[in-house]
């Protein structure tokens, strides 16, 4: 049995869950960016405590690590490095986007027809022909992007992107494109082809997480505890005062 905490602090709303096997049986949220850092640790001890285990009973430690919020992912992987080291449990990262996606084609599985209704033709749309594209919000016209297909096998990896109107204009020439996150409003506003690309913003799921997380642990697919870090996917700047 693999129980899993899993923390994702990388975007605006922030959450943990405990999930057994891959399947959540406690979660919690917190939707003040601001507030991460004071919110996880107690937010970990009660989610733990009301589901009737204790720290020592967990397996593994999961984190989406990036890219995102550079205060969220060091908050979220340091405190995840700070629990393996402490109960000598393996570390577990997983990529934020993918994260969104592998939520994305969950939903739509679950749900086709009322999620594909929101598109332009969306009678001619078949699931297996779809792209999925999780955008996160990387300040002005940035975004960090990647594209998946139905299987969640990547078609564009991870990278940072300037967006423009004709932005992933070869692929929606030829096929449709659902644009996810909270950097696909953007997108959405300035996109060129709208007859292939269709947007979505669906609010944050743990279970997708979760499913990832267990799929990396039962393949031994483990991060190394000391030299881990964020998944930034561009430097960091910060405003310097004048004298």
């Amino acid at each position: 049995m693999a129980l899993i905490l899993n923390i994702d602090t990388a975007l605006d709303t922030a959450a943990i869950s405990l999930a057994q096997d891959g399947t959540v049986l406690a979660s919690a949220i917190n939707e003040s960016q601001k507030d991460h850092a004071a919110w996880i640790q107690s937010a970990i001890e009660d989610l733990i405590k009301n589901a009737g285990h204790e720290m020592a009973d967990i397996t593994a430690v999961g984190v989406s690590n990036g890219p995102g919020s550079y205060t969220g992912l060091r908050i979220g992987l340091a405190t995840a490095k700070g629990l393996c080291y402490a109960l000598k449990i393996p570390l577990i990262t997983v990529n934020s986007l993918e994260v969104i996606a592998v939520d994305a084609i969950k939903r739509i599985e679950g749900a086709e027809a009322e999620i594909l209704s929101a598109g332009p033709n969306a009678e001619n749309i078949k699931i297996s022909d779809l792209l999925f594209c999780p955008m996160t919000d990387a300040r002005r016209m940035e975004v960090f992007v990647a594209i998946y297909d139905i299987d969640s096998k990547e078609v564009i990896k991870p990278q940072a992107w300037l967006l423009k109107p004709a932005s992933f204009e070869e692929l929606l020439k030829r096929q449709k494109i659902l644009f996810l996150g909270n950097g696909s409003k953007k997108f959405q506003q300035i996109c060129e082809n709208t007859d292939n690309a269709m947007f979505k913003n669906f609010p944050l799921n743990p279970s997708a997480l979760a499913a990832l997380t267990y799929e990396n642990f039962i393949g031994n697919n483990f991060a190394g505890l000391a030299y881990t870090e964020p998944l930034y996917l561009k430097e960091f700047f910060t405003m310097m005062k004048k004298n």
